[in-house]
């Protein structure tokens, strides 16, 4: 029989999920909440929802959170009608949310001593890879949890890698956060140099993509570059400020240094002061272009 699933977190990744989770015939359930994408089709594929964790835990095998951090999903599972208060003995709560390790190890503890099971599973690649059913997978857990819970993440990952114990996949989803964020950064801050001291952009890219610049973060970079298309990064400012910060968390609780952290994270605070939360990564290259010389020096 198909293991039943809910999800939590029907957003821009969480819809490309579900409707994969559908399309290879698991039963669907899905939290009703106002940060939703619209869902006319996953309801006529015939996915239900609940108002409640709890309702929805009571009708899972497998739930799966994909939230914006931490706070939502401690939010999730342990509030006053969250998931800890349905669930049934053996269920497996995976977090594909990007969070802080320590606070994974929390809640997982919870949901150990309510009788389920645990693993984090952040995402990287795109909505579009979210879609597609081909994202990768970081998973921190057990290697038994896993392989009962491989049908359903078959359905919309291409690439699971085992990570090692719960909060590793978090952990690990920060470090790829920190460098492609990291990367991005300094590309935006070239190229907005570039543009103010009057290099041409398709000279710009054109030496980086043939040099020591070149990469996926020069690739996801470039169309914005060149024609200000945002569409081949389509993450939100305020998302990454919030990744860049649980990445300089988590390096202050191992006692690693993080001063280059600290730098991007200022870097996207400014920004995201700038243009607005919902203003997309790639745009930063606009607004550090517009910056005035004394926002340039706090940064």
């Amino acid at each position: 029989m198909k293991q039943r699933v809910g999800i939590i977190g029907v957003g821009l990744m969480g819809h490309g999920i579900a409707r994969n989770i559908l399309k290879h015939g698991h039963p669907l359930v899905a939290l009703e909440h106002a940060g939703n994408q619209p869902m006319d089709d996953l309801l006529e594929a015939g996915a239900k929802t609940e108002k409640t964790g709890r309702a929805l835990a009571a009708q899972s095998d497998v739930i799966i959170l994909c939230v914006t951090g931490s706070p939502e999903v401690e939010l999730v599972l342990s509030g006053a009608d969250g998931v800890l208060k349905g669930l049934r003995p053996g269920t497996i709560v995976v977090d594909c949310s990007t969070a802080i390790p320590a606070s994974t190890e929390r809640m997982a503890a919870m949901v150990v001593s309510a009788g389920g099971l645990f693993v984090d599973a952040p995402m990287t690649r795109t909505a579009q890879h979210a879609h597609e059913g081909r994202l990768n997978l970081l998973v921190g857990g057990d290697a038994a949890v896993l392989e009962q819970l491989m049908p359903v993440l078959r359905c919309f990952a291409e690439n699971v890698s085992h990570a090692g114990v719960i909060g590793a996949g978090h952990r690990l989803k920060l470090l790829h956060n920190f460098v492609s964020l990291g990367s991005v950064s300094l590309l935006a801050e070239a190229a907005a140099c570039a543009a103010r001291g009057g290099i041409r952009p398709e000279l710009f890219v054109e030496v980086l993509a043939s040099g020591g610049g070149a990469g996926v973060a020069l690739d996801r970079l470039k169309p914005y570059i060149l024609s200000r298309d945002s569409s081949t990064l389509q993450f939100f400012m305020s998302n990454a400020l919030k990744d860049l910060r649980y990445y300089v968390q988590m390096a202050g609780d191992s006692s690693a240094v993080h001063r280059i952290g600290d730098a991007v994270s200022a870097t996207f605070d400014a920004a995201v002061q700038q243009g607005g939360p919902r203003a997309m990564v790639p745009e930063l290259v606009s607004l550090l272009i517009e910056a005035e010389p004394a926002d340039v020096s706090k940064t």
